[in-house]
């Protein structure tokens, strides 16, 4: 089992960038997939991006490619998401999430899941 710790999140406005950070415990962080969601208001959850295990792969969503970076560093148990030029429509809730199956874009392949952070990009 694993818990998640997302941080990072506020108020940037457009164009600007933030990094959100998500802690995880126990020893075998290294064995997970890890993915990003989001949920703005009043809408469903959606994929940001994923990272394989070895963190030599990622795989976006197409509203947030070439803006968004994923990263992972296993010693530390940690996994960031790197988001540049921000829109308004980028505000949401971000959750990361991990699972041992491989890494997928539906948010049904995760078991465990941060408690999210807030971004809100203003205009």
């Amino acid at each position: 089992q694993v818990q998640l710790v997302e941080s990072g999140g506020g108020l940037v406005q457009a164009g600007g960038s933030l990094r959100l950070s998500c802690a995880a415990s126990g020893r075998t962080f290294s064995s997970y997939a890890m993915g990003w969601f989001r949920q703005a208001p009043g809408k469903e959850r959606e994929f940001v991006g994923f990272i394989i295990r070895s963190g030599t792969s990622t795989y976006y969503a197409d509203p947030v490619k070439g803006r968004f970076t994923i990263s992972r560093d296993n010693a530390k148990n940690t996994v960031y998401l790197q988001m540049n030029s921000l829109k308004p429509e980028d505000t949401a809730v971000y959750y990361c999430a991990a699972t041992q199956r491989p890494a997928s874009d539906s948010s049904r392949r995760y078991d465990y899941w941060g408690q999210g952070t807030q971004v809100t990009v203003s205009s």
